[in-house]
């Protein structure tokens, strides 16, 4: 019998997904660390914990620490200590380093979670990513931007998700940026190459240093020309096939890159660029399961319990290469402007075309406020043997679905 704790500072719907299929892990006792009380944990969770401990801050590594040890009455000594936040790897990896338990470490989180240290990381064994530099100062910014050229890309070095990330193609781009970044002097920076190419991501788990299996998604358009334009409806997908030639590099360049990190038992989120020349690089990688309902469509698309797979990993030290069966792929619904919403038009018409392809929706509901993520007001997973199938009807929901966003009053 394993005891474990599971970090969720707040319980949103898909971190319940994923303490539910922990909870319920042949073997585990699970423990759930969070801002919430016992009371107000999903009924069908709270039955499945063996323990249970409310903290003021699901993000703070003292916290967390006091709390490992306040659950230490409730289910033995916390032998594995997990979450899916990108934000908690290194508190996380401090409390393990401090009380002896197995995982990852604050060394090996940072390699993850410092997108400037990771990068470094990845040059000095040679693999393949963007040119970059972190600055302090307006003068290294300059520096970068004579040496690189247009366009560059600006992001926190601890982002996620694309969050406060900007791409500069003027010198008009780059000095209204400067004027944002020099506001708060305490502000780090990462300046980037930017990248051309097709985007994807490369979806592993990896145990004891070795990437077992992996799942790769295609993106269209790319993330951050999504987050440059709020109102873009994009597309997420999974081929089919992925032994073909077009993947052949990742598969080798994937693998190689997690284990340069330092990662050794872990479902991760790798983002990566095709280039026009056949080659790879590296955009990043987080040693974390998927978002934006990729974690989801692998499941879909290898007819298994995403959630499951995850928990055995991370958990049991256990996991049972899946095969791919089906095409998957999520159109993302997004409306332009702010507010709220107050309709959303083309769904019964797209009903009546593909309904027997969609296995889950999120539709977005009138009076819901407008999405503060590029993954929109909601969205549309469809599934199909034929790639080309789940692509046509992508791009059919693409062009039809619209969501009307109005001001509130």
């Amino acid at each position: 019998m394993v005891s474990a704790a599971f970090v969720a500072p707040f319980l949103a719907d898909t971190t319940n997904n994923f303490v539910l299929a922990a909870a319920r892990t042949p073997g585990v006792r699970l423990g759930l660390i969070t801002t919430a009380s016992l009371d107000q944990v999903p009924g069908e969770i709270r039955q499945a914990l063996a323990g249970h401990y409310q903290v003021r801050d699901g993000l703070d590594a003292h916290q967390i620490a006091d709390a490992v040890r306040g659950l230490t009455p409730q289910i033995g000594p916390v032998e594995r200590l997990i979450a899916i936040l990108e934000q908690l790897q290194v508190p996380l990896g401090q409390v393990r380093d401090a009380l002896g338990i197995p995982g990852m470490s604050e060394s090996v989180a940072l390699n993850v979670r410092d997108k400037s240290r990771m990068k470094d990381v990845l040059r000095s064994t040679g693999l393949p990513c963007a040119r970059h530099q972190l600055v302090h100062r307006v003068q290294e910014a300059l520096a970068f931007r004579d040496v690189v050229g247009f366009p560059i890309v600006a992001k926190p070095p601890d982002g996620a998700g694309a969050q406060a990330t900007f791409r500069l193609d003027t010198l008009a781009d780059f000095d209204n940026w400067l004027t944002m970044a020099v506001a708060d002097p305490s502000q780090v920076w990462l300046l980037e190459e930017f990248l051309t190419g097709r985007e994807h991501s490369f979806d592993a788990a990896t145990l004891h240093g070795q990437t077992l299996w992996a799942s790769i998604s295609d993106y269209l358009p790319p993330p951050l020309e999504v987050v440059r334009n709020p109102w873009m409806q994009w597309t997420v997908v999974l081929p089919q096939d992925i032994s073909t030639p077009q993947y052949a590099e990742i598969h080798r360049v994937g693998p190689q890159a997690i284990a340069a990190l330092g990662v050794q038992d872990a479902f991760s989120h790798m983002e990566w660029f095709a280039r026009p020349d056949g080659s790879v690089a590296v955009s990043e990688i987080g040693a974390r399961p998927p978002g934006a309902q990729i974690g989801s469509m692998i499941g879909y698309a290898h007819d298994v319990d995403f959630f499951d797979l995850w928990s055995n990993l991370v958990l049991r030290e256990e996991f049972h290469r899946p095969d791919r069966v089906y095409a998957c792929g999520t159109a993302y619904l997004r409306g332009m402007g702010r507010g709220r919403v107050r309709a959303v038009h083309g769904i019964d018409q797209l009903q009546r075309e593909l309904g027997e392809l969609v296995v889950r929706a999120q539709l977005p509901q009138p009076g819901q406020p407008a999405a503060t993520s590029y993954e929109g007001e909601g969205f549309v997973t469809v599934r199909h043997r034929d790639t080309g199938v789940v692509q046509a009807a992508l791009e059919r929901i693409v062009q039809v679905a619209r969501v009307v966003l109005v001001e509130s009053d």
